[in-house]
């Protein structure tokens, strides 16, 4: 499909300006000294790619980089932004930083994560993979919910209102991450690990991997969107899961766009007046309203 000469002028605006400024936001790793099994390549550089940055990989020092709302807009609700990229890259401008900064804009404190990916694209071929995407991918999810839960007196957070949105393969990892959830360690000698890795709600996007979701009555509530033009384990899929979730008893959200196919995200064609998939993050911000999740922390 070909684009106007206009309109991808204007992606790549779009692209450049969320990459720019994310480089002013705060970063904080969720191990200091480096993911366990990782730290001695918690130095490498990330491998920047795409059009103008819009994604990475390389990531051995998984990060969380932080968008805080207007102080008089806050809500005390927390989302950690998970993008896709097939495992082998983040999708970090339109599926990460965008989707944070509309979040921030909308008064919810929102956290795009770096994790470790199962397919690395920095990898050279033939070279063995050192990650797998749902037990490193999955701990860095895990380990970004308790990092966020932590410190949620010092985001002025509420801490039962900390969950996650993910897209492709974001998604996999977050319904990974809802389905093994722990509680936290009392005894824990790192004070973060005392948390509850249990994210309080979860959006999966065009999440692939459809039959791995299998939700259970503790499952926390979800918001399901994704296009009618995807592939079929994704737009047939999603409309299975929906009803797994529904047979469990736990509130579930099911938007499936007639016009819109993979990968829409947040971009500047998404806004108003837009195709319906455009209108997905009000949605989810209006599914996590009705949850109660937009509430000042007390």
């Amino acid at each position: 499909m070909k684009f106007p000469v206009q309109l991808v002028t204007f992606f790549l605006a779009v692209a450049t300006s969320a990459v720019a400024a994310a480089e002013s936001r705060p970063i904080i790793p969720l191990w200091p000294a480096g993911a366990p099994g990782s730290e001695a390549r918690k130095d490498e550089p990330e491998k920047i790619g795409g059009t103008n940055g819009s994604n990475v990989s390389n990531i051995h020092h998984p990060s969380l980089t932080v968008y805080l709302p207007p102080k008089d807009q806050a809500t005390g609700c927390a989302v950690i932004v998970v993008p896709g990229g097939g495992h082998r890259n983040l999708s970090i401008a339109n599926e990460g930083y965008g989707v944070a900064q509309w979040l921030a804009n909308h008064g919810i404190t929102a956290f795009v994560l770096k994790h470790r990916l199962g397919l690395d694209d920095a990898n050279l071929a033939g070279t063995p993979q050192p990650y797998q995407w749902d037990v490193h991918g999955v701990a860095d999810g895990e380990r970004a919910v308790r990092l966020v839960r932590s410190r949620a007196a010092e985001w002025s957070l509420n801490p039962a209102a900390v969950g996650m949105v993910g897209f492709s393969a974001g998604g996999e990892i977050i319904a990974r991450a809802a389905i093994r959830a722990e509680p936290g360690n009392a005894t824990a000698t790192d004070p973060i690990e005392r948390f509850s890795s249990r994210p309080d709600f979860q959006g999966l996007i065009y999440p692939g991997k459809s039959p791995l979701i299998i939700p259970t009555k503790e499952s926390p509530p979800v918001f399901l969107a994704c296009g009618f033009k995807d592939r079929p384990d994704i737009s047939e899929g999603l409309a299975k899961v929906y009803l797994l979730f529904k047979q469990v008893g736990v509130p579930a959200d099911l938007h499936i766009y007639a016009g819109a196919g993979h990968g829409f995200g947040i971009r500047e064609t998404n806004k108003s007046p837009a195709p319906p998939a455009g209108g997905w993050a009000n949605q989810f911000r209006e599914f996590l309203a009705e949850q109660k999740f937009l509430q000042p922390a007390p």
